[in-house]
């Protein structure tokens, strides 16, 4: 029994060695030979259907990419001119740029010579895993869908969202971008913007704006009451329907507060509810009412 393992071993050891020696013959044997005799089969053989399937795939890259070009420009006029819609069309741009690169990098690899099936087999193993790992982005392209459907918002509305206030400038397969009012631009993920408080401040055509007017205790109500009836019809972005309300609000510990509200269009909420301040601040002034400030009584013994 012995020996038949020592018989195995040997018999091994003399195969490798054989081995070896062909390697180093056939080593010996390219080194020897000139290379112009060995090359123009190499050549033949490798470099140069190497070098066509190279060419043909940066032919391709380059011609893809033109084609792509062309039909996101393509989408843009046909979906700007039939329906205006910035919204649909910034996410479908997005998303058909990405399905149409990605189709045109598995043409290069096929071009190359590389199993393509087997690639895309890989891939999908590889996108179920990424795709487990990466639940937020998958939760915010989910969202970018959802919002595309049911449009609680579209490209232009101003909203407020996470704590962030601006107008949408565009939405993207997973983020919305905003712009605040100081011109900062601000990404949110599409996934909780899709499922969290969202206020949108453009949805309707008006708004209503609030305001909350004090006068001294002494001071004549009814003459505040008859100025701010005034300002408020002089003012042409003010609606008359529905009719501004001009209540008593509260008898506050230092002012009696009035409270006026008035609706507009949303447009106008802004410009109406500075230049209102400013007019019943004036107006007060000149009627002589007193617009009071915080103050203590101290009495001593």
């Amino acid at each position: 029994m012995e020996n038949d393992t020592i018989v195995e071993q040997v018999t091994e050891t003399i195969q490798d060695t054989t081995a070896v020696n062909s390697m180093v013959d056939g080593v010996k044997k390219l080194a020897s030979t000139p290379v112009s005799d060995w090359l123009p089969d190499l050549a033949k053989t490798y470099l140069i259907p190497l070098g066509l399937k190279i060419l043909a795939a940066v032919v391709v890259f380059l011609l893809g990419r033109w084609i792509i070009k062309l039909i996101q420009r393509w989408m843009a006029n046909g979906l700007m001119s039939r329906h205006g819609d910035a919204t649909l069309h910034s996410f479908l741009s997005h998303l058909v740029s990405v399905l149409l690169y990605f189709l045109l990098i598995i043409a290069i690899i096929g071009i190359l010579g590389i199993n393509t099936s087997s690639l895309v087999a890989l891939l999908a193993s590889a996108g179920l895993a990424v795709g487990m790992s990466l639940g937020g982005t998958l939760q915010n392209f989910a969202g970018g869908v959802l919002i595309i459907m049911f449009r609680p918002f579209k490209v232009g509305d101003f909203i407020s969202a996470q704590g962030m206030e601006g107008v949408v400038s565009e939405i993207q397969i997973f983020n919305t971008h905003l712009l605040t009012t100081d011109n900062k631009e601000v990404i949110l993920p599409n996934g909780p913007l899709a499922t969290g408080v969202m206020t949108n401040y453009s949805k309707q055509g008006t708004r209503r704006v609030d305001w909350v007017f004090s006068i001294a205790y002494g001071d004549d109500y009814d003459k505040a009451k008859t100025v701010l009836r005034r300002l408020i019809d002089e003012n042409q972005s003010i609606l008359k329907s529905p009719e501004p309300f001009i209540e008593l609000g509260k008898l506050n510990s230092s002012s009696v507060d009035i409270t006026v509200r008035a609706w507009v269009n949303s447009a106008d909420y802004w410009p109406v509810f500075f230049s209102m301040n400013e007019k019943v601040y004036k107006a007060f002034a000149q009627e002589g009412l007193n617009i009071p400030f915080p103050q203590v009584d101290v009495h001593m013994k």
